[in-house]
């Protein structure tokens, strides 16, 4: 059995398509969560069926973990030992994240008694911050192999204890090459590293069968969760330099989060009511298709936001492009796997406003230009992207520690 650890489950739109990808070759997993999510951007019936399943680790119950802890050392012996002394004495980025780790191994040994007596052939944790570190005590405690795939926040803001955990990975799966080179530069092993990229379903995602109506503004669609990372003051100050440049056009942020008071100010400050929107709710998954087909350019402005949090390689950049739209971002972390310039989308620098507005500039006035890169970037999510392959690499690994375990 795979047990695979989440923040917050399908609260995440791509644990929900890795699940479902696992599920369908037929491999037995269990998801686990630190969390219950708020919310899912899931409405299917199997993805409902998933969330209930989920089983979510806080709140903990206080008497019940006092007594896994108790318990600990009698139950899990040297393996508690040599786990209990990594997180006291094992190297940490800080005195922060080292409580943050002894808490965490106190949480994995509760986790790890009420897994004991079940099949366990893999640990394995999508994200490496918290939920990862309990995972990896988890699989110490209990004697069972673990791995990861690591992002952003996880591996930049919110590292946690990461070289200890590529020492004991049994594999990582690196979502771009940016993040392969990445864990070399930590220690990694060459041949523990696979590049599996965060992928889409495109079955789901088509061109729009019949223009927009004629006549109306030309649009740019951005969307997500409204935080810092997302870039979106950065693409209100670019929609800004395309009034001053006299450029017709509208613009839709689709979302919600707690950036959007901050948003609607800048919009206001810029004097932009009449060109920018932004919708205050979240997408679902089944919903993407219709919005991205209202749209002419597909905008995602992600920067390195001040706390440290980044994306990694979003996902939503790969459906507009499905969706047949052309795409314009910034060149940070795994982006220019998925958006290569001039090829199959264009690129700014990150926090650079006007070199935004340039390249939305071009694609608004060069409707040849926006056509090619269009349809070279949904051949390039098709081929790259699909969920079909790309996590061939993540299958494979999960098969071979199935086929290992007694």
């Amino acid at each position: 059995m795979i047990h695979y650890m989440t923040s917050n489950g399908l609260g995440n739109a791509w644990v929900g398509n890795e699940i479902r990808v696992v599920k369908k070759a037929s491999l037995p997993v269990v998801l686990h969560a630190l969390w219950r999510a708020d919310s899912t951007f899931f409405s299917s019936s199997d993805m409902v069926q998933a969330e209930r399943e989920t089983r979510v680790l806080y709140p903990l119950h206080a008497w019940n973990t006092f007594v896994s802890v108790l318990q600990a050392p009698f139950v899990f012996r040297g393996r508690f030992l040599s786990a209990a002394w990594n997180a006291l004495t094992g190297p940490r980025e800080s005195l922060t994240v080292r409580v943050k780790t002894i808490w965490h191994f106190l949480v994995a040994c509760h986790w790890a008694r009420t897994l004991r007596g079940e099949q366990i052939s893999l640990i394995h944790s999508q994200w490496i911050h918290s939920g990862g570190t309990v995972a990896m005590y988890g699989a110490w405690l209990l004697g069972a192999s673990f791995s990861f795939t690591g992002h952003a926040a996880d591996l930049f803001r919110e590292r946690c204890a990461l070289r200890d955990k590529i020492a004991r990975a049994r594999f990582i799966i690196c979502i771009s090459e940016f993040h392969r080179q990445f864990f070399l530069s930590e220690g990694a092993r060459p041949e523990q590293l696979a590049i599996a990229y965060c992928g889409i379903d495109s079955s789901h995602f088509s061109p729009r069968s019949a223009p927009r109506a004629a006549g109306s503004r030309p649009r740019i669609l951005s969307s997500g969760r409204l935080v810092e990372k997302k870039g979106f003051l950065d693409l209100v100050d670019a929609c800004k330099e395309l009034r001053d440049r006299g450029l017709d056009f509208e613009c839709v942020i689709a979302g919600s989060g707690p950036g959007e008071s901050g948003l609607r100010e800048r919009i206001r400050l810029h004097g932009l009511e009449d060109r920018v929107v932004v919708t205050g709710q979240p997408l679902l998954q089944e919903k993407l298709p219709e919005v991205m087909h209202d749209a002419d350019v597909y905008c995602l402005a992600c920067i390195r936001a001040s706390d440290g949090d980044i994306d990694g390689l979003p996902q939503m950049l790969m459906e507009a492009m499905a969706c047949g739209l052309p795409v314009v971002s910034t060149r940070l972390v795994g982006i220019p796997d998925l958006v290569v310039h001039e090829q199959t989308g264009l690129l700014a620098e990150p926090n650079d406003a006007r070199g935004l507005a340039d390249c939305l500039q071009r694609l608004l006035q060069d409707a040849e230009l926006s056509r090619s890169l269009a349809r070279a970037g949904r051949d390039h999510v098709l081929q790259s992207f699909d969920l079909t392959t790309c996590l061939d690499p993540l299958i494979q690994r999960f098969r071979a520690a199935l086929h290992e375990s007694p």
